[in-house]
C-alpha cells in the first residue's frame, strides 16, 4: 500500500511540475491575454511607430 501511495504522490508532483511549465509556456507565448488586451497592445505599437 505504501508503494502505491508513494507512486501517487510522485505522479501528483510530476503533474504539478508539468502544469507549471505549461502555464509558463502559455504566458510566454501570450495566450493568457484577452482579445481586448491584445487590441490595446497593437494600438500602442501603432502609436509608437508613428
Amino acid at each position: 500500500m505504501r508503494k502505491g501511495k508513494n507512486k501517487a504522490e510522485e505522479d501528483l508532483d510530476s503533474l504539478k511540475m508539468d502544469n507549471k511549465k505549461f502555464l509558463l509556456s502559455i504566458k510566454t507565448v501570450g495566450l493568457d491575454k484577452t482579445l481586448e488586451q491584445r487590441w490595446y497592445e497593437i494600438q500602442e505599437k501603432k502609436i509608437r511607430a508613428d
